[in-house]
């Protein structure tokens, strides 16, 4: 099995790759590339069992209502905040997808808002890029019904009860988190690329996601509640595992259907 992560940035220069191999006594990482465009992503999708990428797959039903209707001039009264005070409750609501909302219960952190944080440029670039990789791909499904997953490495890491403070700025904390995911789980060969994914959070990051898109690709995670699967269609759903890192190993099997 090959999995691979991509850490998406709003251009190549950003975004990284990376691809893991799970078909030995050990998981490597093959492929590892800084600065890649859309081109090479859509090169690799047809050849691994899952694609996690790290960008929103869309935006918030009640934010798209709401522009919509602001756009077109039309009242927006059922979008006015019933409560009083400064009105955040509606916001909120605005400003985060459902999975979103899932995330924050499972991690206790609420991931950035692809409505209003500073994702917007990102996910307009990961737009295009799940239309290109349905040329490959066919229809792709947002809520991760298919080859490719929404991942979400920080949450993935602090699932997994790694300590996440600092590891996107301080190439030191980085080094002493990579001992860590090694030590948790020694079948995963790091040692080749530790340079660069201490030196890179992006590098990082794709790696991370290639873990993730393991989870994903062996149906170990946290899958939308039936009531929320027709929206996560349209807002997209985070893969978080359901297993810790340790059960994610090359000798692990699918989860039963």
């Amino acid at each position: 099995m090959l999995t691979a992560g991509v850490d998406l940035a709003a251009e190549p220069r950003g975004t990284a790759l990376a691809v893991i191999d799970w078909s030995e006594d050990s998981a490597r990482v093959v492929e590892l590339e800084l600065g890649v465009g859309d081109d090479r992503i859509v090169e690799i999708a047809p050849t691994v069992a899952s694609l996690g990428i790290d960008c929103a797959f869309g935006w918030p039903d009640d934010f798209v209502s709401f522009i919509t209707r602001h756009s077109a001039g039309e009242p927006l009264q059922r979008f006015a905040a019933e409560s009083s005070g400064s009105g955040m409750e509606w916001r909120r609501r605005l400003a985060y997808r459902e999975t979103d909302r899932a995330a924050r219960e499972r991690t206790g952190r609420w991931p950035l808002s692809v409505a209003t944080d500073r994702l917007g440029l990102t996910a307009m670039h990961c737009a295009a890029l799940l239309d290109a990789l349905a040329g490959v791909l066919g229809p792709i499904d947002r809520a991760a019904g298919g080859v490719a997953a929404e991942v979400y490495p920080s949450a993935t890491l602090r699932l997994w009860g790694f300590s996440t403070v600092g590891y996107k700025t301080d190439a030191a904390v980085r080094t002493v988190l990579l001992d860590a995911i090694v030590e948790r789980a020694p079948w995963l060969d790091l040692a080749p690329v530790a340079a660069v994914m201490t030196a890179s959070d992006d590098v990082f990051d794709a790696v991370i996601a290639a873990l993730a898109a393991r989870a994903h690709a062996l149906g170990r995670w946290h899958r939308p509640p039936p009531e929320s699967i027709e929206r996560a269609g349209r807002e997209g759903w985070i893969v978080l595992p359901s297993v810790d890192l340790a059960e994610l190993g090359p000798a692990a099997g699918a989860a039963p259907a």
